[in-house]
């Protein structure tokens, strides 16, 4: 029988209450000794499990790379390929930030953090990956990652300027065509995967990811601690 240990229950405690915080609060507008204190624990107990806000911060992160390709494969629906799914993405995570300042401050904040960045460009390069290969077989695992520091430069740019002149559209057609001019895929097919994801309600789309997320965050976390408890 697995013995559940101290740390690892205040572990998973922690990523609840402060994930919860991020997603409703906003994460610039919550410290750590605000966190520490919902816990009813000392900051220094707080830093002993996450040094900073940022280590939190990549845990969101991470459930958030799962959970928002998952969502975008489903609407995108379309089979085999996933190209419009990662045209969905960018679209999706950019019309966010223009209705949700707690969804801006989150994609900002997590492209700012070097922490959270080098998780973004990792789950970026597998997903190229498997989502390019066809269009970039030659392609090796450091050209990727090449490719994957390119890309978050994009998508930060194109998310940092909600509310400028420029329109939503006029800037997502822009990324896209710049990503996926980076993996080889010719303008004729640009057009047509840029034109399918503005034919698609994809605004809807992006006001039901911060809906959703905070569902299936609230549901990770519960099922975590299930599966500690089944340990036992």
């Amino acid at each position: 029988m697995a013995r559940i240990t101290k740390s690892t229950l205040t572990r998973l405690e922690i990523i609840q209450v402060a994930s919860k915080m991020f997603l409703t609060q906003g994460y610039s507008n919550t410290t750590a000794r605000m966190i520490a204190n919902e816990l009813e624990m000392s900051s220094g107990n707080l830093t002993f499990h996450f040094p900073t806000k940022e280590h939190l911060l990549s845990e969101l992160v991470d459930m958030m790379c799962e959970f928002q390709w998952r969502m975008m494969e489903r609407e995108a629906d379309e089979g085999i390929s996933s190209v419009l799914a990662i045209c969905l993405e960018l679209t999706a995570m950019a019309t966010m930030c223009e209705d949700s300042e707690i969804a801006r401050d989150f994609y900002l904040s997590a492209y700012s953090s070097p922490l959270c960045l080098e998780r973004i460009r990792k789950n970026d390069a597998k997903r190229a990956r498997e989502v390019f290969g066809v269009f970039r077989p030659d392609w090796t695992d450091e050209q990727y990652a090449e490719a994957a520091i390119l890309v978050s430069g994009v998508e930060y740019a194109t998310l940092m300027t909600a509310g400028d002149q420029v329109s939503l559209e006029t800037r997502i057609a822009g990324a896209l065509h710049n990503i996926l001019g980076i993996y080889g895929i010719a303008k004729e097919t640009r057009d047509v995967k840029v034109g399918k994801v503005f034919a698609m309600d994809y605004r809807s789309i992006g006001k039901r990811v911060l809906t959703e997320f905070r569902q299936y965050v609230e549901e990770t976390n519960e099922q975590a601690f299930l599966d500690l408890f089944k340990k036992r």
